[in-house]
């Protein structure tokens, strides 16, 4: 690797320092026009109390001197870090409803002791906010900047669009808009949220206030001179904190009372927001099951002895519901990450996960049919599902037949993708005549003439190597282990 590759496209907007790798350990630059925050960051103990009721990500300085390739200035560079490592990035259009909220939270709460130690959030985006241990912690230490009297919060509106908007049209409209975070990397513009809330909204204070009237806000000085600098003072608070133009204070400067207000207003706003997860197609999919209690164990006996004959350092379990099998995983100590492309039982999952205070788990929406791409500049800011890959172990438990009958999948592809991004596979095949494969054909003609176990099997030989087979007690189903071939 190159001096010039080996930096990170994902912190390219930073201006206060970027993201690189060295010999597959990530670190971070700190520029000289950072040092002055940086250090009241580090002295004013800002640093040490968010490490330690942990919503800040720890890091330890490194000696510029040991880095071999430093993709950057040396004479710009004040410091390099070397925080943490955490072993899977999300994203927030992955998150169930709960995890944005949580992430929204430990935003405001972020920005309540930064203004405790003299500094506040210049950064607000749900894309600095990673789920690590069990906890969502801030990962970009550099989003701090020393606060200066009467000055709005400059985070306000970004917080809005990267967290209550999204929430706001999660809870009021439909919890699958939370995918809107995928095609406006930026974060949901007001304007355009204002127009899908429903007219109820226009009646709650909160959402009259942050996104309503926000949006109007913007709407009217974006024309402006506001990039030339040739708004008013009374004019940018406006825009950034729509509140302080609602009181008769409209004129003042915006006081350190009157935002530590805006920051307790908008954390009681979050905190408020609510969604139940029910009525959806497989919230309550192990209520509903053909397993026997029998064959239930069973598959699960199955399962954990094929962890244990593998050792997986990490598993993704796609499919997952509501991380039964996951969990078979995690008791073993391993790194589990859990997908499932239903909203409702990821939020149960990641509701067991924080109710148990689980650290090996992390539960995330996904449709396979549809995996997250590579997004943003140059389709490089943020990372494929592939690209976050491999894990040393699949589980794809009851999916095969969603895919190949529901979605047209061949066994082929299938296949293919899964060699792409997990070294061992444990896999189920459940054959046509099983009640849920039926129920899947009901309403449609049965083209699939090649689901047959014989052709499953040949599809995933050309892939991978069937290391064992068993059948589970009490049904017609089968589980495999597999290995990838040439995976050393």
């Amino acid at each position: 690797m190159t001096a010039a590759t080996n930096r990170l496209p994902s912190s390219f907007r930073d201006t206060s320092g970027f993201l690189f790798t060295e010999k597959g350990m990530l670190f971070r630059s700190v520029s000289r026009r950072y040092q002055k925050h940086y250090d009241h960051l580090i002295q004013s103990g800002l640093y040490d109390k968010l490490v330690e009721i942990k919503l800040l990500i720890p890091h330890e300085e490194v000696d510029l001197g040991t880095i071999e390739h430093f993709p950057g200035s040396i004479d710009d560079t004040y410091k390099i870090i070397q925080p943490e490592y955490v072993p899977f990035i999300s994203y927030p259009y992955e998150w169930c409803f709960g995890q944005l909220k949580d992430a929204a939270l430990t935003t405001i709460k972020m920005q309540k002791q930064a203004l405790d130690h003299g500094m506040v959030l210049k950064d607000a985006s749900a894309y600095n906010v990673q789920f690590h241990k069990g906890v969502p912690l801030l990962i970009d230490t550099l989003s701090f900047e020393i606060y200066q009297e009467n000055q709005p919060w400059v985070a306000y509106r970004q917080f809005c669009q990267h967290f209550l908007a999204p929430l706001a049209l999660m809870a009021s409209c439909d919890i699958r808009l939370g995918q809107l975070m995928r095609i406006y990397i930026d974060g949901v513009s007001l304007d355009l949220a204002s127009v899908m809330l429903p007219i109820s909204s226009w009646f709650k204070p909160a959402l009259l206030t942050h996104i309503h009237l926000h949006a109007k806000a913007q709407k009217r000085y974006e024309k402006t001179g506001w990039q030339n600098g040739d708004m008013t003072r009374t004019q940018q608070n406006s825009v950034l904190c729509p509140h302080i133009a609602l009181s008769s204070n409209s004129k003042r400067k915006v006081s350190k009372q009157s935002l530590v207000a805006l920051i307790h207003h908008l954390e009681a706003v979050v905190a408020a927001m609510q969604w139940q997860p029910a009525g959806t197609e497989w919230a309550d999919y192990y209520e509903d099951t053909n397993y026997s209690p029998e064959a239930m164990n069973h598959k699960k006996q199955i399962v954990e002895a094929y962890l244990s004959e593998s050792k997986p350092r990490t598993v993704w379990d796609l499919g997952a519901n509501t991380g039964v099998f996951s969990r078979i995983a995690t008791a073993k100590d391993i790194d589990t990450i859990t997908f499932d492309v239903d909203p409702a039982a990821v939020e149960k999952n990641y509701r067991q996960m924080r109710e148990n205070k689980e650290t090996k788990i992390l539960p995330l929406c996904l449709d396979l049919t549809n995996p997250s791409p590579a997004l943003g500049w140059a389709n490089e800011e943020r990372l494929s599902l592939v690209e976050r890959g491999p894990a040393d172990m699949v589980l794809a438990l009851a999916l095969i037949h969603h895919l190949a009958i529901s979605n047209n999948m061949p066994f082929s592809l299938i296949a293919v993708f899964l060699s792409q991004i997990c070294r061992f596979l444990i896999i189920e095949f459940i054959p046509k005549i099983d009640s849920q494969v039926q129920r899947l054909l009901r309403t449609r003609e049965d083209i699939f003439y090649h689901y047959t176990q014989e052709h499953f099997e040949a599809s995933f030989e050309d892939h991978f190597s069937i290391i064992k087979c068993e059948k589970i007690v009490d049904t017609i189903r089968t589980l495999y282990l597999m290995e990838k071939r040439n995976a050393n």
